[in-house]
């Protein structure tokens, strides 16, 4: 994990390549957690017996939002800043899904450093973010996401 004293400590890291994180599963019941919270119950994400005839590999898929909305929960495993008073999601600029995570996979993060700039009381960090399928080539998810950090 990378560790810095202060949010204006980064500004230096440009280009710093963090990660990858441990291994997470994401199982049929954070995908159902999921669907339930945002009202998305697509059947390729939540019926496991239709899955395991008409979906490729035979099982659901989390939903793309599913595996974005697990990047920071990752990526807080990645990097500390020890003298912040807060931070904020910032947003995205740009977000690709690229293979689905099917029910039952691992999945870890990197993260890249793409960007830091001096804000009022603090700084906008820029960051390329793939999240990865274990023994698959592709990444399921790649993202450039930007994030508040003050003192």
């Amino acid at each position: 994990m990378l560790e810095v004293e202060t949010p204006k400590d980064l500004l230096p890291l440009v280009g710093r390549e963090l990660g990858p994180t441990e291994w997470m599963t994401v199982d049929q019941a954070m995908i159902d957690k999921f669907a339930e919270a945002t009202g998305d119950h697509q059947w390729i994400h939540v019926d496991v017996e239709r899955a395991r005839t008409e979906m490729p590999g035979g099982r659901t898929i989390a939903h793309g939002y599913l595996t974005l909305s697990l990047v920071p929960r990752m990526a807080a495993t990645l990097m500390r800043v020890k003298k912040r008073s807060r931070g904020v999601n910032y947003g995205s600029n740009k977000v690709r899904f690229i293979t689905p995570v099917q029910a039952g996979a691992r999945i870890r993060l990197r993260q890249r450093i793409a960007d830091v700039e001096e804000i009022e009381g603090g700084i906008r960090i820029t960051s390329e973010m793939t999240v990865e399928i274990e023994g698959q080539p592709r990444p399921a998810l790649v993202a450039e996401t930007m994030g508040l950090s003050y003192t």
